[in-house]
């Protein structure tokens, strides 16, 4: 977040030295409003534009084997423009190569949804999922699969077999 600010006041810096030179070149005729009306603008719009294209640049930066499961759109009081087009502030992804498919249980896969959101760190969810049943658990706080099926310390969640999530894991993402 504090990348953000200072690029954005940055970009007020670059603007107000560009106004500057040219009122001075000008002969000082440009009216005094346009220099806090220029860097104001462009401070607005640098964030808009950040907010709006960060989960495009950070979709571009991830590996091929990471698939984007679901996005997760929202709007805020403080940005009224979200109201006309909300923004991806957070997203769900897998990374297939680190899926693991069952060799004595068929329709058993286990893999890692990751938990993506803006300013905060990448979260790691270890999910298994019964393709065949369409179920899925999540392998968190001790939970465990077994190689020969069996979970412990979790409970099966039948997510059914149209799971946008059960379906990318089962079919390679």
């Amino acid at each position: 977040m504090s990348i953000d600010l200072i690029s954005m006041l940055a970009a007020g810096v670059l603007v107000a030295c560009i106004v500057y030179v040219a009122n001075h070149l000008s002969g000082k005729r440009l009216p005094k409003w346009i220099m806090p009306a220029a860097i104001g603008a462009t401070m607005l719009g640098f964030s808009i534009w950040n907010e709006y294209s960060w989960f495009s640049r950070v979709r571009a930066d991830l590996p091929e084997t990471v698939t984007v499961l679901r996005t997760i759109e929202s709007s805020q009081p403080w940005r009224p423009w979200t109201y006309l087009a909300p923004i991806t502030m957070r997203f769900m992804a897998m990374d297939r190569a680190v899926t693991i498919r069952s060799a004595t249980v068929p329709g058993l896969v286990a893999t890692e949804v990751m938990l993506v959101q803006r300013y905060l760190p990448t979260t790691r969810v270890p999910v298994a999922f019964d393709c065949i049943a369409g179920r899925r658990a999540d392998l968190i706080e001790g939970a465990a699969l077994a190689p020969d099926g069996t979970l412990t310390g979790a409970d099966w969640l039948s997510v059914g077999l149209e799971d946008d999530i059960l379906k990318a894991a089962c079919n390679g993402g």
